[in-house]
């Protein structure tokens, strides 16, 4: 049997750290980085008779999240402990939620593989915190602790298992990040673990009801890598059932490197954690007026400034989506546009030029190291003539590299393109000469002769002749010969 013959059937848990200042049950700071073990005290090392007080902005966050994601908020909630072990929890329990969760029965949007809306159900969202981290020394062999990162704030979503294929996987995550980066809970750096997910994925037989068995593939933390870990699991799994095997739910670690899953230990089910009431915190009450106040902070979200962008600045279906996926990339299109008063020359560098340097670079829209103000300017020295199109691409790739005012890079380059009508009609002239066989080209009804025409000045001048003004007088003195 083919992978044509199985149905592949995936649900996904993400965590993602909230940015609030400080830690879910203390007030230590939350920020990444720092020296090992600075950003922690009594309580979040869980030393003897500490107590913990429940952060109120990590609550509102995580309603906000609810509420951008369709869920139903829960009036009545409370915390748990879920009881394990590992080295890097030092209560050997995490507060977390069971039963009684502050978000449920939600869903996100997305297109499947033939463009049709398809909705990828929420079972949850709830609060917890974040594990310390183990780091571990290959050459001492042994591992260190670092609790900086333990009681950071987390909200884990929990999608129903309505996923079919990395694609979608892909697309959802893409999604759920977006959404969660426009309402500014959390900042989403994938690369500093403040947006990561455990994969589940199971196969079945097609036109079977009942669910094969899932493993869990934990904390990943780069889209390539959770395309890559879906579908490798989903050919395993097929190879195991074909071979007369059975797939055993367990957790496992995907190793980038050889493009496989290892296996990490047998996956625990909810019995396994012992969840009991936190008994150190009060239950969590939520009023209407709450709810209200909340959802009137929420601001624009994706699907919402899409929608504008095709209605105000006509910009295509395709355009919107691409920028709308990003906060940063609309942010940018939406200050450009305001100090140029040119949707479309925005749209155009942002999904062409800025888009293919962040895809070489492999770094996140947020990452760009330069302002609107200078995209803007960029666009208005184009509109001016004081540089081509060709030139403006030069100054973008430099933008990314040493970021300053666009004027200044072409001042400093040598870039400022050649306007002056006299020294462009003596290169075409030159071009002309030594081109006879595309004049003739051109006379015989050829029009794109003029094209290549333009093109030998521009590589002439090293992209600094005004193409517009080549094309005018390319076209002038041919009809002269």
């Amino acid at each position: 049997m083919s992978r044509e013959d199985y149905e592949v059937v995936i649900g996904l848990e993400v965590h993602a750290e909230l940015s609030t200042k400080t830690k879910i049950f203390c007030s230590c700071p939350t920020e990444f980085g720092g020296e090992p073990n600075t950003h922690c005290c009594p309580i979040c090392m869980a030393m003897p008779g500490t107590l913990p007080v429940l952060n109120e902005k990590v609550v509102e966050y995580a309603v906000k999240a609810g509420l951008a994601t369709n869920c139903e908020i829960s009036r009545d909630s409370k915390n748990d402990r879920k009881n394990y072990f590992y080295p890097d929890l030092p209560k050997a329990y995490q507060i977390s939620q069971f039963d009684k969760p502050l978000c449920e029965n939600g869903y996100i949007e997305i297109e499947d593989k033939n463009e049709q809306k398809k909705k990828i159900r929420l079972t949850r969202i709830h609060i917890e915190e974040d594990a310390g981290k183990l780091n571990h020394d290959d050459f001492g062999g042994g591992s260190l602790v670092d609790l900086n990162r333990a009681g950071v704030p987390l909200i884990e979503i929990v999608s129903e298992p309505d996923i079919s294929s990395s694609d979608e996987a892909e697309k959802y995550l893409r999604k759920l990040k977006s959404i969660l980066e426009y309402i500014e809970v959390s900042d989403c750096k994938m690369q500093e673990g403040s947006f990561r997910a455990d994969v589940n994925v199971s196969i079945r037989k097609k036109g079977e009801k009942k669910l094969g068995t899932r493993t869990e593939m934990k904390n990943m933390n780069s889209f390539r890598s959770i395309v890559r870990g879906i579908e490798y699991e989903i050919d395993r799994q097929i190879d195991v059932i074909e071979s007369g095997g059975k797939i055993e739910q367990e957790t496992l670690r995907w190793d980038d490197v050889s493009g496989k899953t290892f296996s990490m230990r047998d996956k625990e089910d909810a019995q396994d954690y012992r969840y009991f009431p936190e008994p150190d915190l009060v239950a969590i009450r939520l009023t209407e007026e709450y709810i209200a106040n909340v959802k009137s902070s929420l601001p624009e979200l994706p699907e919402s400034r899409k929608q504008r962008y095709l209605d105000k600045y006509k910009l295509t279906e395709r355009e919107a989506k691409l920028i709308t996926a990003s906060k940063y990339l609309s942010n940018l299109f939406e200050e450009t546009v305001l100090k140029t008063n040119n949707p479309k020359a925005a749209c155009n560098w942002i999904l062409s030029d800025i888009s293919r340097i962040l895809n070489e670079k492999e770094i996140e829209p947020n990452e760009i190291p330069f302002t609107s103000d200078n995209l803007a300017e960029l666009i208005k020295l184009i509109e001016k003539g004081t540089i081509s199109s060709a030139i403006a691409k030069k100054v973008i790739e430099e933008l990314f590299e040493n970021p300053k005012e666009p004027s200044k890079i072409i001042e400093e380059k040598g870039w400022i393109q050649i306007s002056d009508e006299g020294a462009i009609k003596e290169i075409v002239l030159k071009i002309l000469e030594t081109n006879p066989q595309s004049v003739q080209d051109y006379k015989g009804g050829k029009d794109k002769a003029i094209g290549f025409l333009v093109g030998q000045a521009m590589k002439q001048t090293k992209g600094k002749a005004n193409p517009q003004m080549l094309n005018k007088l390319f076209i002038e003195e041919i009809n002269k010969m």
